[in-house]
């Protein structure tokens, strides 16, 4: 049977009050750098931080009294999980969740702070995947999949039915796509509501399975993604059957996009969103020409991003934009010669983090002495004139880490 948009109205019913109703606002600055008028749908709002307690909620209420005693289980990366788990134990349904072993511990945490057996087992998705099958077997338990499933498609549907609500002429909507239950769920929900909008899905080079599959390609993965929330290797047969027919394109973006879309956020949106959550900003950075003057909803569907990979990710954004520096200095091996060289860096305006002076392990003349500086700049346009003030004073340097 044919999902529509009657399917989720009645999704919206049944969550009605059950979930925050997340805003959808005008993205300023975002829009001066992209050159469309750009709008934010935050479900990284949601308590679970995640647009997946709309599909997993939809489909729990469905279950009969004896579904809901014996108890569901779901395969998931970490967003689904949480959702299950949580609105389980407000429904008084046991709950069991299959999540790949690397999967970022704040999920797993989360997951468990919930009442939800977890049991960690495989390296993706795919491999949870059978493991979930066995069990439900064994159990009797009721599945809640992740994205094949049509309450789960017609609670994430919801999203578009809030956004067209609140900023009605929406042109096109960006959305990530793993397995494409949300981006199923809201091309139905926005063509039935406006049959002129565009609808744009975007998932990482490394796991483009949805992509490959509308190109009739075979579907070829990577190993990791920061978007770990989108690293399907198996589209849903519901979910791609709908996207074939409704949805006009299924972008890629680099990991080092998705890295700047998450950084950009927190910069200046002050929001944190994980991978997955960043991907449509991350495709419109990355294709602004097909974007532009266009008005554009994007949906940051996840904020469940872990504090070490957010520190790592911030890190890195320094030092690509040059505010964190690495450079080596050949040296005379003299007294004072470290000092002068820091003093040139200190009156240019550098701020010396670390020095590792090097005599042993160099291929240099023993007279030569080699120092690695990281530094705190301005920027790269700072980095480069610092280097060339040292140039000036006859030193040998070399920018490292470019």
């Amino acid at each position: 049977m044919k999902l529509t948009l009657k399917d989720i109205l009645i999704a919206a019913d049944r969550l009605q009050g059950k979930l925050v109703n997340t805003p959808c606002n005008y993205a300023r600055t975002l829009s001066r750098i992209t050159g469309a008028e750009v709008y934010l749908k935050f479900e990284n709002l949601q308590f679970t931080a995640s647009f997946k307690e709309r599909g997993a909620l939809n489909k729990l209420q469905t279950l009969t009294a004896e579904q809901k005693k014996r108890g569901v289980i779901s395969m998931s990366a970490g967003n689904h999980a949480q959702a299950v788990a949580y609105h389980s134990k407000r429904l008084g349904i046991p709950a069991t969740i299959v999540m790949p072993q690397h999967t970022p511990e704040v999920k797993v945490t989360h997951t468990r702070s919930h009442g939800a057996e977890v049991i960690l087992h495989g390296e993706t998705l795919y491999e949870a995947a059978a493991l979930v099958e066995k069990i439900r077997r064994e159990r009797h338990l009721t599945m809640v999949h992740p994205y094949d499933d049509r309450h789960v498609v017609a609670g994430q549907g919801t999203v578009a039915l809030e956004m067209l609500a609140q900023q009605p002429d929406l042109e096109v909507l960006i959305v990530s796509v793993g397995g494409g239950g949300l981006l199923a769920g809201m091309a139905v929900a926005a063509r039935a509501l406006n049959p002129k909008i565009k609808l744009i899905g975007v998932q990482s080079s490394r796991f483009p399975s949805m992509s490959q599959l509308l190109k009739k390609q075979p579907i070829e993965c990577g190993p990791y993604t920061v978007a770990e929330g989108i690293a399907v290797k198996t589209p849903g047969k519901i979910t791609s059957n709908i996207i074939k027919d409704l949805v006009e394109d299924v972008l890629l973006v680099d990991e080092a996009d998705l890295e700047n879309a998450i950084l950009l956020l927190l910069q200046i949106e002050k929001t944190v969103v994980e991978g997955a959550g960043a991907a449509g900003l991350a495709a419109l950075m990355k294709y602004k020409a097909q974007f532009r003057r266009k008005k554009v909803g994007i949906v940051l569907s996840g904020g469940n991003l872990d504090l070490i990979a957010l520190a790592s990710l911030i890190q890195r954004g320094l030092v690509r934009n040059g505010q964190i520096g690495q450079m080596r200095v050949e040296m005379r091996d003299i007294p004072g010669a470290l000092a002068h060289t820091s003093d040139i860096i200190g009156r240019n305006g550098g701020n010396i983090i670390e020095v590792h002076h090097q005599r042993t392990f160099s291929a240099q003349p023993l007279q030569i002495v080699v120092a690695d500086f990281i530094l705190r700049t301005r920027g790269s346009e700072h980095l480069q004139k610092i280097i060339e003030a040292l140039q000036a004073e006859g030193a040998k340097v070399h920018r490292l880490l470019e």
